[in-house]
């Protein structure tokens, strides 16, 4: 028999405790029942290796369609405000041979040649973002996820898929997907709100893919629509991966962005080991990736069979399983009893599983370390002295279980004064960077699109005479292209 904890822990959707909630849950046992936003009851894994497991296998499903009797007899209604991460049909919710099948076309999009070939764009795309901070006047208070983390991927991943600009304006393709992917991740949005939202995002997809149709280029979407027409998905999974990936290949990169910056401007020590050499970019970012992972948790899964966790605990067949990145990443039996803490030292900073594991590893990983390297080298190269806005008070935090950011992040680009004066590390030239790769976590109050950071209008922009310590040396560059070609880190599994 499954063990039942009573009462069942309810899981705030609004996100606010959420790592005081994995505590909890923790301390409960390594696998405990939990009522998600809803009312739905699901179990959440907080351990690193379980999650492992359980990721790595046959016995565990993403199909809710195949086995999750609650949704197949209708006891989840469609109308459940979380609905849309269990209907899409698409590569995250695919089981055994229809994931491998849906999983190769994209496999052969993300390949290393266009990851190489997007290098140079990225560098652009991140010195333009910069040009506009740097018009900013000084002393002003700046949300950088809304100015810089935001912008940045959402340029990026809209090249990648071919979005195009025009028609400009709220309406436009581009600022249209920016604004639903906002409220996507929104775990505490109202049932009428998502629905809406919901239909926004179909309704954007399908005249995005029937211009597409008509005018194709060299972009992945394009690379898409040949797949489906050459028979290897139907339409709605092609809808349903587009909207997998555009989402997470955004979300998750702002959440890694932003939370880096935090924690290194938050660790003045910590960023004090990037300036004087001794820990990388690519050490601040996995440790960030560990210490906050973007995505918080994977889409449901469930037990195709009874899952024997310890004896005396079974998850039941049928029933729905978290998959928890964020509690797997500070598991003080992998990481230690201080594994709350942000260290670049670490020396199980690597072992995370914020871009999955296994078969289930992100695809779109590669990108996501070269588009965060870039930005934070070139942040804290034109902005030495950048600061967080106000060191006492932690910045509000996404409001959602799914992705985990800040909704804003404050800071002063040029620092406090009196810091500079004494050449304080923490106004020096933050190291900051930090946020996370799926792909998530609504951006909601993090601003407009359009102004200081607007996605638009960033290309390679004017720079200052000299150019020098704009952006990433050869050096960097170098740690850049092997993280691209997937060489440089240890590839978690997921």
């Amino acid at each position: 028999m499954a063990q039942q904890p009573c009462p069942f822990l309810a899981i705030d959707p609004s996100g606010q405790d959420l790592y005081g909630q994995i505590t909890r849950i923790r301390e409960q046992g390594p696998a405990v029942e939990v009522e998600l936003p809803g009312g739905v009851r699901a179990w959440w894994v907080t351990g690193l290796e379980l999650n492992k497991r359980l990721l790595a296998s046959p016995l565990v499903s993403k199909d809710a369609y195949r086995h999750w009797p609650a949704w197949i007899n209708g006891d989840v209604s469609r109308t459940w405000p979380l609905a849309i991460w269990v209907s899409v049909r698409n590569m995250i919710t695919a089981y055994g041979t229809d994931h491998t099948r849906l999983r190769k076309p994209m496999a052969a999009a993300f390949t290393k040649r266009r990851v190489d070939a997007l290098l140079p764009r990225i560098r652009e795309v991140v010195d333009g973002a910069l040009d506009d901070l740097a018009r900013i006047p000084a002393g002003q208070v700046v949300d950088l996820r809304a100015a810089f983390a935001a912008p940045v991927p959402h340029e990026v991943v809209c090249e990648l898929f071919g979005v195009p600009r025009e028609p400009d304006g709220p309406d436009g393709p581009r600022q249209a997907l920016y604004r639903i992917i906002n409220r996507f991740f929104d775990t505490e949005i109202s049932l009428e709100d998502a629905q809406a939202n919901n239909l926004d995002l179909y309704a954007t997809l399908t005249a995005f893919l029937g211009a597409k149709r008509a005018r194709p280029g060299d972009d992945l979407t394009t690379a898409l629509i040949a797949a489906h027409d050459q028979g290897a998905m139907t339409e709605q999974e092609l809808m349903d991966n587009l909207i997998l990936l555009l989402t997470a290949g955004f979300e998750t990169t702002v959440n890694l962005i932003d939370n880096t910056v935090h924690s290194l401007l938050a660790h003045p020590d910590q960023l004090a080991l990037v300036r004087s050499g001794r820990a990388t970019w690519e050490d601040a970012v996995e440790e960030s990736l560990r210490h906050e992972a973007p995505g918080a948790m994977s889409g449901l899964r469930y037990a195709v069979e009874d899952i024997e966790i310890e004896p005396g605990l079974t998850i039941p067949q049928g029933d729905p399983v978290v998959v928890s990145f964020a509690a797997a990443g500070r598991d003080p039996q992998r990481h230690g009893p201080d594994a709350d803490r942000f260290d670049l030292t670490r020396p199980t900073s690597r072992d995370h599983i914020s871009f999955g594991h296994g078969v289930h590893h992100c695809l779109g990983r590669s990108l996501a370390m070269a588009e965060a390297t870039t930005a934070l080298a070139s942040l804290f190269a034109r902005f030495p002295h950048l600061a967080l806005a106000d060191p006492a008070r932690p910045p509000r935090r996404l409001r959602s279980i799914i992705s985990t950011g800040h909704q804003e992040l404050p800071v002063l680009l040029h620092g406090r004064r009196e810091e500079r004066g004494r050449g304080a590390v923490s106004g020096r030239g933050a190291v900051s960077g930090r946020g996370a790769v799926s792909g998530c976590g609504a951006v909601s109050g993090c601003g407009a699109v359009s102004g200081h950071g607007a996605v638009s209008g960033h290309g390679a922009g004017a720079r200052p005479a000299g150019g020098a310590g704009l952006g990433p040396g050869p050096e960097e560059l170098r740690v850049i292209r092997k993280l691209a070609d997937g060489s440089g880190t240890t590839v978690p599994s997921a």
